[in-house]
Parts: structure tokens; sequence; C-alpha cells
């Protein structure tokens, strides 16, 4: 019998081995290049806070103007993300993180360059532009590249760390960089970083073609949806923050928010080319995902704001000590994000991911509400960010597989945009809500005669007893609202979940 030639001996068929090996590596580091991205957008978020003071002294702002450095970007950032994944599906996703790329950078180089508190507010306006066109379209640009649901799986793990552990890292190098250089290199760090973003995304993504505008544009739906948020943003992080949530003012944006809102979704409804068709809001999972993760998010910045606040005022901490405070936490998330969360996903479904993760989360904000005046880090703080940080890292991975499970090729940025909308809006009202009540506590306990570390302490507790139970809700809406996987057949090994069950689960199947 003649013997079989060896296929590395054939040309042909070696060559075809190389080019898939090649594809499979691009899209990879494809991969990295978009999280990459997604990481210059999440540090600028939270790197920001740690040099407030700094910038304020260089600058001379007021203490009411310093908080526009802030409130700025994220009016801009949380007001545009929907509108931006949806023009990524229209246009190109592509073209439309690399725009947003550039006019990030662009906006960076500005930020730190600033001579005074003007031009620092309207460059911090245009980067959370250029945040919200580079962000809102990542994760619907992952779920095209890795349409198998185990490589999804590790694609969005990969994804859900960078998104979630950007915070804390921000915290860590935002101290570092004031520290060591100042308050300008916050800016100046992302100029590196977006340039090489850039030529790897122009030469490793493939350019995608959207649907284009030949039914014409929504453009009414543009402007209501963009309006409707931005006032509501801007609602919670201004009126409602500094003046209360029962100020006329605050009610009046509210109402206002809201209205928009209703015009929105009646214009929607009603149009025959929709910016936003609402039959993605039809799936359970994706609604309840989404309903879940500003729940959970609103919770967790329990953690990154109150938590940042007890180290620094009750503790005494310094800005780098409090960075690397939190770097457990970054760890333990990172590993189980990146190396467990796909093989958990594909084994027991995304929902029975979800489910512990949450627990874990709202154990650990208990916990953290029982952090004493005179607290040890090892014996009162650890514990905590490790819990977290093990259930943000079983958690986000699962939430976003399913917020995602209902997007095809067609609106894979609107949900993309819809992702990252709910978790600003659930960051920016949990920030809202739980500062206000903890500040309420901490001034009738000053009042009542206490020392301020203990009345700081006790607005601290009785806040994150109130992030436990968003956490608490989210949980219910999960076992409420989200699908369960479907019944296996006898005789199969009930430990693992077929591919095809994963994405029944997820409303893709």
């Amino acid at each position: 019998m003649a013997c079989l030639t060896d296929q590395s001996e054939n040309p042909v068929i070696s060559s075809i081995s190389d080019s898939d090996s090649h594809t499979e590596r691009s899209r990879w580091i494809a991969l990295y290049v978009l999280c990459a991205g997604v990481l210059m957008i999440v540090l600028d978020a939270t790197v920001v806070n740690v040099a407030l003071p700094a910038i304020q002294k260089d600058l001379g702002f007021s203490q009411s103007g310093l908080a526009w450095v802030v409130n700025a970007y994220l009016i801009a950032f949380g007001g545009l993300l929907l509108l931006s994944g949806r023009l990524g599906d229209l246009i190109s996703r592509r073209d439309v993180f690399i725009t947003g790329l550039v006019l990030f950078t662009i906006a960076s180089l500005l930020c730190g360059l600033a001579q005074n508190d003007v031009m620092l507010v309207a460059a911090r306006f245009a980067a959370g532009v250029g945040g919200a066109l580079t962000a809102a379209v990542v994760l619907g640009m992952i779920v095209t590249m890795f349409p198998e649901p185990r490589e999804q799986a590790k694609a969005i793990g990969v994804y859900a760390f960078v998104a979630s552990a950007g915070g804390s890292v921000g915290l860590l190098a935002g101290g570092v960089l004031t520290q060591v250089l100042s308050w300008h290199w916050i800016f100046f760090i992302n100029i590196p970083i977006g340039i090489a973003t850039g030529y790897f995304s122009l030469r490793l993504l493939e350019r995608d073609k959207g649907l284009g505008f030949a039914h014409g544009a929504d453009v009414l739906g543009a402007v209501l949806i963009t309006s409707s948020l931005m006032l509501g943003v801007f609602t919670i992080v201004e009126p409602a923050a500094t003046k209360g949530w029962g100020d006329i003012t605050t009610l009046l944006c509210s109402a206002g928010s809201a209205s928009l809102l209703v015009a929105f979704l009646l214009r929607e409804s009603t149009t025959a080319n929709p910016l936003v068709p609402l039959r993605i809001f039809k799936s359970r999972n994706v609604s309840g995902a989404n309903a879940i993760q500003a729940l959970t998010v609103a919770g967790m910045f329990g953690l990154f704001f109150l938590g940042v606040l007890y180290l620094q005022e009750v503790l005494g901490y310094d800005a780098l000590e409090t960075g690397l405070a939190f770097l457990p936490t970054t760890l333990v998330m990172g590993t189980l994000s990146v190396k467990f969360s796909e093989p958990l996903i594909m084994r027991f479904g995304a929902r029975r991911c979800l489910i512990p993760g949450l627990v874990l989360i709202a154990a650990g904000l208990a916990l953290f509400a029982r952090v004493p005046v005179d607290g040890n880090y090892v014996t009162d703080v650890l514990p905590s960010t490790l819990l977290l940080g093990s259930g943000i890292g079983v958690c986000f991975p699962s939430l976003m597989t399913l917020a995602m499970s209902g997007a095809t090729k067609a609106d894979a940025g609107l949900a993309s945009g819809l992702v990252n909308t709910t978790a600003q809006v659930g960051a920016a009202i949990g920030l809202a809500v739980l500062a206000t009540i903890s500040a309420n506590k901490t001034d009738a306990l000053l009042a009542a005669g206490d020392p301020r570390r203990e009345a700081l302490t006790g607005g601290y507790e009785i806040a994150f007893w109130v992030a436990v139970g968003l956490v608490v809700a989210a949980l219910a809406v999960a076992f409420i609202v989200l699908e369960p996987a479907p019944a296996r057949e006898v005789g199969e090994d009930p430990g693992e979940v077929t591919e095809l069950e994963l994405e029944t689960e997820a409303g893709t199947g």
C-alpha cells in the first residue's frame, strides 16, 4: 500500500495552515488593541479624581468649579454612548472607533496643556465625546470578531477585566503620576497609547461596512436620546449632588430628561427607520442583564468611591497608598476574568455564573460596611476587596455575554452602546445616591457631637448597606427576569454545557 504523503510536506496545505494561524493570531492581537483603547478611556474616568487637589491648586479652580473637571467628561461620555454605538452599525464600527480614538488623544493633549480652568473643562468635554465614540463600539466588534461561543466567552472575559478593573488601576496610576511627575502627565500619558492603538487598529482591524442611511437618518431620534441622556447625567452630577433630590432644579431637570426619553421611545416605535430598533429590548436576557448591570455598578461605587474616602479621610492614606490598597482587587479580578471566565461560562452557562458573582459582591460590600474607625488594612479592608474582586471577575463576563446575546451583526454596535450606557448611568446614579446618603448621615452625627472620623465612618457605613441593597435588587432581577438554561437531555453529563445550550441560554440559538 502506498504511503500517505505527510501533510506538512504539501506546500498548499502548509500554506493554508500558516494563513489560518496568522489570521487567528491577528484576531487576538486585534482584541488586545481594542482593549488598550478601552483601558485608556476607563482610566481617564478615575485617574483624574486623585489629581483634583493638585489641579485646583495649580489652575485656581473654585470648589464648585472643580467638579466640572469630572462632570464635563461624564456628561459627554454618558450622553453619547448609545448614539455612538448605533453610528457604528450605520457607518462602520472600526471607523467610529478610530475617529473617537483620534479625538480623545487630541483632547488629552489639550487637557495636559491647559493653562486655565475654562480650557481644561472644554477639553474634558471633548475627551468625553471621543471616549464615547471609542468605547461604545468595542463590545460589538468583539462579538462579531469571535462568533464561536467558546472563543467569544474568552474574549469577553478579557474585555470585562479591562472595563471593570480600569477604575482601580486608574487610582494607582493617578497617584503615581501626580506624585512622581505632575497632574499634567495623567493626560499626556494617553498620547503615546492613543497613537500606538490607532496605528495597530488601522493595520489589524478589518474595515466593516455599516448598514448605511438608505432609508434616511433618524435625526430627531438622535437629538431626543442624546438630549435625554445628557440632561439625565447632568441632573445626577450637578443639581442632585449639590442641592439634593428635592430641589426644584433637580426635579425640573429630571422631568425634562424623562419627557425627552418618552418622546424618543414614541418616535422609535412609529418611525420607519428608527435610530434604535426597540426589538432589542424584547429579549428578557438582554433587558435583564442591562438592568442588573446598572444596579450592580451603582452598588459597586460603594467600594470605588466611599472605600477610597474611608482610606484617605479616616485611615489617613495618601493617593499612592490608596491605589496600592486596591491592587489585590485588580489582580483577583484579572485572574478570574481572563483565565477562568471562559471555562466557567462554557461549563455552567452565563446565568449560573452570574448569580454567585452577585452574591460575592454583596458579601464584600456588607463586610466593608463593618469597618471600624481604627481599621487595619489586612483584617478590615483586604477581605472585602478580595471578595469584591472575586465577585466582579465572575459576574461581569457573564453579564456581558447575556447583554450581547440578542445582538446581530446589524445591531451589535447598538447593543454594545447600550451596555456601556447602563454602566455609566448606574455609576452616576450610584455615586450621587450613595454620596448624598453618606453626607447626610455624617452631618447628622457631627451635629450630635460625634468626632469627625467617627461621623465619617458612620456615614460610609449606612451608604455601604444601601449599596448591598442595590446588589440584592440585582440578584432579584437575575432570578425573576433572566431566562434559565433549557433542561438537559436524560443521560447528559450534568456538569457539561454544550455550545448550543449556551447560545440558547443567551437567547441567540
